[in-house]
């Protein structure tokens, strides 16, 4: 992952037209005085660039459904990531999917979707509302095949292949959010995808690049809604948006080689990039570099995480080994926040970006080496790397590491 030191800033997707980036967000809620969900949702980016997900609900609700939508979601992804094919995943795990004897249906329904940097999507659909496809408020048509197996005895699976271009939307669901108001007036059936679609597309016309995750938590929040503020089902939304790439660049540590200091304080001016400066070392560097004055006010202090400073033109200063490593913690344990500080501000900064190039200065800083130190305070290189981690397998992120 190091890289030879380079001469001059590297060029960044920001100075030309950046491919599309595709992003992919849900939200579920578990069913009301449920333990745990019986919707399963697994994604992750693969070496090529490419999306893949899966949407599993398991029969019924609670941890019998949750088991079965994990074992189904678990297969898709394996099967997936071993490149065997959409269409033929879909086949083994119907052939693996036991058949309740009561009901007879399978145990998990299921939503696979492989989208490609380049706009192809690949969808297979099993009993699961039929994805939809919007290209900013209109809904374009997914020309859907049908397929089954004698051995299946009726159940069959649907599969498409498609192209999506930069401002396009997939979404889908779980039947929570199509079932929703099943039974009260005017939803006697549930509020179905004819009532989703257009709330969405009112959504996008108010803010046209309004956030994947928005989307998702405001369609399950509308299906609580209507079934009373309780969730009558587990409910979960799913989108895949393919779009202009958000950016951002942290900036942490000194170079090596004190003849790099302006050429690594130049990287903090790439246009269309948001610039993260983390560790006091490094802001004195950028502000030094830059010739721009660098302030740090004390107010709204806050006991777990020191306080941040501000450079003209920087999105953000912060401390750094201690806040990253807050930042690690709260990327991990996500929760509502108790106050706002430098690491909350960087945490909403990263996750509200699709790619993140970091440069690291790995000129050694003696407290960092401190055995007395917690391990949280380890060698920044180790923390970066964690962090790098975290992003790219939790958050779907696409990062870069550059050591200096």
């Amino acid at each position: 992952m190091e890289a030879s030191t380079p001469t001059s800033p590297p060029l960044l997707d920001a100075e030309r037209t950046p491919a599309p980036f595709i992003e992919v967000d849900w939200f579920n809620r578990h069913k009301f005085k449920k333990v745990c969900s019986g919707d399963i949702f697994l994604s992750e980016r693969q070496p090529d660039g490419s999306v893949v997900a899966v949407l599993t609900d398991g029969l019924g609700s609670g941890q019998q459904a949750n088991v079965c939508a994990s074992l189904t979601a678990t297969m898709a992804m394996e099967y997936m990531r071993a490149n065997i094919g959409l269409r033929r995943a879909a086949t083994l795990i119907m052939d693996a999917l036991p058949i309740c004897p009561q009901r007879h249906i399978t145990y998990s329904t299921f939503t696979m979707v492989h989208a490609f940097p380049e706009g192809e999507v690949r969808l297979i659909e099993y009993e699961n509302p039929p994805a939809v496809l919007l290209r900013r408020t209109e809904v374009l048509e997914i020309p859907r095949t049908t397929y089954a197996l004698p051995r299946w005895e009726g159940r069959h699976l649907s599969y498409a292949t498609f192209q999506m271009q930069r401002g396009d939307r997939l979404f889908f669901c779980s039947d929570g959010i199509t079932q929703a108001g099943l039974g009260e007036e005017g939803t006697p059936f549930g509020q179905g995808l004819e009532r989703v679609i257009p709330w969405l597309q009112e959504a996008i016309s108010i803010v046209e690049d309004v956030d994947a995750h928005v989307l998702c938590k405001g369609a399950a929040d509308r299906a609580t809604r209507l079934d009373g503020g309780r969730a009558g089902d587990d409910t979960t939304a799913a989108m895949l948006h393919f779009r202009t790439p958000r950016l951002t660049q942290i900036l942490t540590g000194c170079p090596f080689d004190k003849n790099y200091d302006a050429t690594f304080a130049a990287l903090a001016t790439q246009p269309g990039v948001k610039t993260i400066v983390s560790g006091g070392s490094t802001s004195d560097l950028v502000a030094r570099e830059l010739d721009r004055p660098i302030d740090t006010p004390l107010t709204a202090l806050d006991p777990e995480v020191p306080a941040g400073s501000e450079i003209p033109g920087i999105e953000l200063v912060t401390e750094g080994c201690v806040t990253l490593s807050k930042v690690i913690d709260l990327l991990r344990h996500p929760g509502p926040d108790a106050r706002v500080n430098p690491a909350t501000k960087m945490r909403d900064i990263l996750l509200a970006s699709d790619r993140i190039l970091i440069d690291v200065g790995t000129a050694i800083n003696p407290a960092h080496q401190d055995p007395n130190l917690p391990v949280s305070l380890d060698i920044r290189r180790n923390i970066i790397k964690e962090l790098a981690t975290i992003l790219k397998t939790q958050y779907v992120k696409e990062v870069e590491v550059n050591f200096h």
